[in-house]
């Protein structure tokens, strides 16, 4: 597995985390955009870097995750 993908692969991780913590239904916007990172990950090369694409979802996440972090 290449490297940026791995390291990709753990803020997905620490996104499901935070997820779970809060409650799954606590924030239906975060909970979606979690969830379309992880099928874009699962259909992924792993072997090369991770798209802009994919970036980009994975941003607009760990965006919405700060907010629930927060409490709002």
């Amino acid at each position: 597995m290449n490297d940026n993908f791995r390291e990709l692969k753990e803020r997905v991780r620490k996104l499901d985390a935070l997820l779970q913590s809060s409650g799954s239904t606590s924030n239906l916007p975060f909970a979606q955009a979690l969830s379309r990172v992880r099928r874009a990950v699962k259909h992924g090369d792993r072997t090369r870097d991770p798209s802009p694409e994919l970036r980009g979802l994975l941003e607009t996440a760990e965006s919405l995750g700060r907010n629930v972090g927060e409490g709002g």
